[in-house]
Formats: C-alpha cells, sequence, structure tokens
C-alpha cells in the first residue's frame, strides 16, 4: 500500500512540475513578445522624430535599427521557445497520462481489497449466525 501512495505522489508531482515548465515558458513567450511590441513602438517613434521610414536610407535611425535587431531576437526566441512549448505540453500530457494509469491501478486494487473485506465480514457473519442457530436448534 505505501509503495502505491509513494509512485502515486510521484506521479503527481512530476506532473505539477510538468505545469510548472509549461507555465514558465509561457511566460517567457509572452514576455519576449511583450518587449518586442514595446521595441516596435520604440522604432516607430524614432522613424517618426526622424522622419525616414526606410531602413536601407543612409540616415535612418542607428537606434531604430538596433531596436529592430533587438526585436527580431527577442521574436527569434519566442519561436524557439514555441518549439520548447510544445515538447514540455507533450511531456505534460505523458505524464499525466501516467499518473491516470497509476490511479486507476490503485483504485481497481483498492475495490478488490474492499470486496475481498466485505467477503471475509460477511464469511464471518454467516460462521456466527450459523453457530447461534445451531445454538438455538440444540436447545
Amino acid at each position: 500500500m505505501k509503495s502505491r501512495d509513494t509512485l502515486i505522489r510521484l506521479k503527481r508531482f512530476q506532473v505539477d512540475e510538468k505545469r510548472r515548465q509549461v507555465a514558465q515558458i509561457e511566460m517567457m513567450i509572452a514576455e519576449f513578445e511583450r518587449m518586442a511590441g514595446e521595441l516596435d513602438r520604440e522604432i516607430l517613434t524614432e522613424q517618426n522624430r526622424a522622419n525616414i521610414h526606410d531602413p536601407a536610407h543612409y540616415a535612418y535611425p542607428t537606434y531604430a535599427k538596433a531596436a529592430s535587431q533587438r526585436r527580431d531576437n527577442l521574436l527569434g526566441s519566442a519561436n524557439e521557445l514555441r518549439g520548447q512549448l510544445d515538447d514540455a505540453k507533450g511531456q505534460l500530457a505523458e505524464a499525466f497520462e501516467d499518473l491516470k494509469k497509476v490511479e486507476i491501478l490503485d483504485e481497481r486494487e483498492s475495490a478488490r481489497d474492499r470486496a475481498a473485506e466485505a467477503a471475509r465480514e460477511q464469511a464471518e457473519m454467516d460462521r456466527i449466525g450459523l453457530s447461534r442457530r445451531g445454538s438455538y436448534i440444540g436447545a
């Protein structure tokens, strides 16, 4: 019984850990996208200030070029994280399936144990009833 409880606790811990990993990756993606959005606004502001929107123009603002590169790097990192997120979600699904299998197995074994206990109790009650019945008949 204790080994089953330990196994269930382990599987629940693994599921919780996978959920944390998924949530962490999702938060990182959201943060990168938020930062990229801020950089987009800064780039547009800088372009409007210089009144030059063509990055190939010789007088295009240096800050806008650097911010564009940083934004592109952030979006690239967010895309890489999406791949990791898919993997993490797959691992979470596997861990959840493993947990459910163990819980179902535990429930089946518990039901068998309860049924066996009920049968033992019923047999004991039948034995007691028969022994008392025999004593009433003989009296």
